[in-house]
């Protein structure tokens, strides 16, 4: 079962290699000849890759070409492709300017992963690795990424969610929870206040891509004795340096 069935998803692979620019669409004859595969193996490999939208089928010529899902799942990889390029110069500045520890972070379910890392210049610092994961609720990086999900997948995320609590701050209540995504989305930016170690706070911003989408968050984070009396210059640069990276993947207002 397994040897079919890896053989299925290879033979899947080497038929969307097949389109380009120079060969935009397929019938189930070239396919067939092409791959070296049946032509009732061929119909069923295109039918399927059909009712999953990687391909559509031509009504007027009966051939395949690319679906919509193909050019989403093209956007993701050209998006995590430029995310780390984009993000650089902007943490750098943003390092310079607040003398905090900068990240940034993706969403995957309940945790963030950090994908990004400068270490503050400063004695007291945090050490964060990048690749590590944090629960969501307790990050400033979590919280902005949750803010801006969609309600379906907000509501399937909370749903039985048991908030673990870091520090006595952390959010513990899915109500609290609730209330304080949605004014992080009407502010558009999320604040850590000692809710995963005490004596430290963060500020984070989202970054979005060209179609709109939030796909990380950039972060300050630091100690609550150096931060908080900058807390309003904080938040702005931290604004400014998400707005640099959304603009660098294509978003416009």
């Amino acid at each position: 079962m397994s040897g079919r069935t890896l053989s299925s998803v290879r033979n899947a692979a080497r038929a969307l290699k097949e389109f380009s620019a120079e060969r935009p669409e397929i019938g189930v004859s070239e396919l067939s000849r092409r791959l070296d595969l049946g032509k009732s193996t061929a119909h069923r490999l295109l039918t399927t890759l059909t009712e999953e939208h990687l391909l559509v089928k031509n009504p007027d010529t009966g051939r395949y070409r690319l679906g919509l899902a193909m050019y989403d799942l093209g956007n993701t990889a050209v998006t995590g492709l430029n995310l780390h390029a984009a993000l650089a110069p902007p943490m750098n500045w943003l390092q310079d300017v607040t003398g905090g520890t900068v990240h940034a972070g993706v969403l995957d379910l309940r945790e963030v992963i950090y994908i990004e890392r400068l270490d503050s210049p400063h004695m007291l610092r945090l050490f964060i690795e990048v690749g590590r994961r944090q629960p969501a609720h307790s990050t400033s990086t979590g919280k902005c990424l949750l803010a801006h999900l969609d309600d379906t997948t907000l509501d399937r995320i909370l749903d039985g969610w048991k908030l673990e609590s870091k520090t006595v701050h952390t959010i513990t209540d899915i109500a609290t929870l609730r209330g304080q995504l949605a004014e992080i989305r009407r502010l558009g930016y999320a604040c850590n206040l000692e809710e995963s170690e005490l004596g430290v706070i963060s500020v984070s911003a989202p970054i979005r891509d060209r179609s709109r989408t939030v796909v990380a968050a950039v972060s300050v984070a630091g100690p609550k004795s150096r931060l908080e009396p900058e807390m309003l210059a904080l938040t702005q640069s931290v604004l400014e340096a998400a707005a640099v990276v959304s603009h660098q993947l294509g978003y416009r207002r």
